[in-house]
C-alpha cells in the first residue's frame, strides 16, 4: 500500500466539527501559510505560526511538521495544549521546537494571541549582522525600539528556552533571533502576519542596501520617534494590520482556494 503522505495531503474536514471561532481561526491560519508561501517566507517543512484557539484558551493550533506551507489547509492544523497533548487526529505531529517556545509564548502570555517564526535568506543575513535591524528607510524606521533580540542557543528543542524568548520579547511584538531569523507575536492573528510583513520587508532593504558597498544614510533617532508617535496616534493602542490582512485573505483566495478545507 503506498504511503499516503507522498501524494497530496488532504486530512477529513473539520468544518462543523469544531466551533466556529476554532474554524474561523483555523482559516486564518492557512490563509497566512499560502501568502507567507507566495511570498518566499517558508522554508521548505520547517518554521511555524501558532494561533490561540479562541474559546479554549489553554490550547493552541499550529502546523504540524512534514507539510510545506504551499499544502496548509485549516483541517491540517493541530491543536494542542500547554501539556504537549495533542487532539487532532493527524498523520504529521508538531515539531519539538516550534511547540516549545511558540506553547511557551501563548501559555506565558496571555494578552497575545499568535506567534509567527520564520527565516528567509534577508531575515538570517540580517540576524547574523552585528548592528542587527538599522533605521535606513520608513519600514525600520517606523520599527526603531520596538525590535527585540534573542540569542542563538542551537535547536529550540530544549523547553527552557521558550522563557528566555519571553523575557527577551519584552513589552515589543518584533524579534531578531541571533543568527537565525525573525519573530513576530500579536494580539491577533492580523497583527502579527502584519508586524512580520513589515519585518521582512526591512530586513530586505537593508541587505540590499549593505550589498551595494556604498555608504548610507541612517534615519535620525528623533524622526524614528516621530514616525512612532504618528503610529500610536493611528491605532490607539488596538491591534493592527486588521485592513492589511482582509487583502491577504483575498490573495489566498486568489492564489489557491483550497486553503479553507
Amino acid at each position: 500500500m503506498p504511503d499516503s503522505t507522498l501524494f497530496a495531503y488532504q486530512p477529513e474536514s473539520l468544518e462543523g466539527k469544531v466551533s466556529d471561532a476554532e474554524w474561523q481561526t483555523r482559516v486564518d491560519m492557512a490563509a497566512c501559510y499560502r501568502v507567507a508561501y507566495h511570498f518566499g517566507w517558508n522554508d521548505t517543512i520547517h518554521n511555524h505560526l501558532s494561533a490561540r484557539v479562541p474559546d479554549e484558551p489553554e490550547k493552541f493550533l499550529m502546523n504540524p511538521q512534514g507539510l510545506g506551507w504551499h499544502e496548509m489547509t485549516a483541517s491540517s492544523l493541530i491543536k494542542s495544549d500547554f501539556n504537549g497533548k495533542d487532539y487532532t487526529k493527524s498523520d504529521f505531529r508538531l515539531a519539538p521546537a516550534g511547540r516549545n517556545f511558540h506553547g511557551a509564548i501563548l501559555r506565558m502570555r496571555p494578552d497575545l494571541n499568535c506567534v509567527f517564526h520564520i527565516h528567509p535568506m534577508a531575515a538570517t543575513v540580517v540576524s547574523a549582522t552585528r548592528d542587527g535591524l538599522l533605521p535606513l528607510d520608513q519600514s525600520s524606521a517606523m520599527m526603531y525600539g520596538r525590535v527585540s533580540y534573542h540569542d542563538y542557543e542551537g535547536l529550540a528543542d530544549e523547553a527552557d528556552e521558550g522563557p528566555r524568548i519571553v523575557e527577551h520579547l519584552g513589552k515589543n511584538y518584533l524579534m531578531v533571533l541571533w543568527n537565525h531569523g525573525l519573530l513576530t507575536v500579536g494580539r491577533t492573528i492580523a497583527e502579527a502576519m502584519a508586524g512580520m510583513a513589515g519585518l521582512a520587508k526591512a530586513c530586505e532593504n537593508q541587505m540590499h542596501v549593505l550589498a551595494m558597498n556604498r555608504p548610507f544614510e541612517l534615519v535620525p533617532e528623533e524622526i524614528c520617534k516621530k514616525a512612532q508617535e504618528k503610529i500610536y496616534e493611528r491605532h490607539q493602542g488596538t491591534p493592527g494590520g486588521a485592513l492589511e490582512f482582509k487583502m491577504y485573505r483575498r490573495l489566498a483566495e486568489k492564489l489557491d482556494p483550497s486553503y479553507r478545507t
